[in-house]
């Protein structure tokens, strides 16, 4: 056992764990931070993403001793059920969850992609959002949400 000191969501945490452990497994079972979810353990669907110094990454893949003096953001960092963030408002009018198990990481995805270009394009917004996965189909729903979000800023709505 290692102590790794973290900063997650603004506040710093030190976590005594196994150099090797995911950084998805230390937010959900060390910090109780359960929006990123166990998907496929690989990579491939994107319920682990996270952001970690701007960009978006897979916490399942992410060993917790290759975090550093990264920031590292989840979705619990951008508001809550009172005060959602702009993309979760955006995710709840477009009724963009169906099972909900995907919302989490494509709304971290999101949020880079929107941190980095504040005014996609309609193709910039689906290449974004490849590499996430939904089972449930609402695919059109999310990048309808994506866009609401986006419009929303640029209106000069709050992040």
């Amino acid at each position: 056992m290692t102590t790794y000191r973290l900063q997650v969501n603004g506040k710093q945490h030190a976590v005594d764990t196994d150099p090797d452990t995911p950084l998805l497994y230390v937010l959900r079972n060390e910090l109780a931070l359960n929006g990123a979810k166990f998907g496929c353990g690989l990579g491939q669907c994107g319920s682990c993403t996270v952001i970690m110094d701007g960009k978006p990454a897979m916490s399942c893949l992410v060993p917790v001793s290759a975090v550093g003096a990264r920031a590292v953001r989840t979705v619990e960092g951008l508001g809550d059920a009172r005060t959602p963030g702009v993309l979760q408002q955006a995710f709840i009018d477009e009724q963009a969850a169906q099972c909900g198990y995907c919302i989490a990481g494509m709304i971290m995805q999101a949020t880079a992609l929107l941190e980095k270009t504040p005014a996609p394009t309609d193709a910039q917004i689906r290449a974004h959002m490849s590499p996430n996965l939904c089972r449930c189909g609402t695919h059109m729903r999310i990048l309808r949400a994506v866009r609401r979000a986006a419009d929303r800023l640029a209106a000069g709505g709050k992040r």
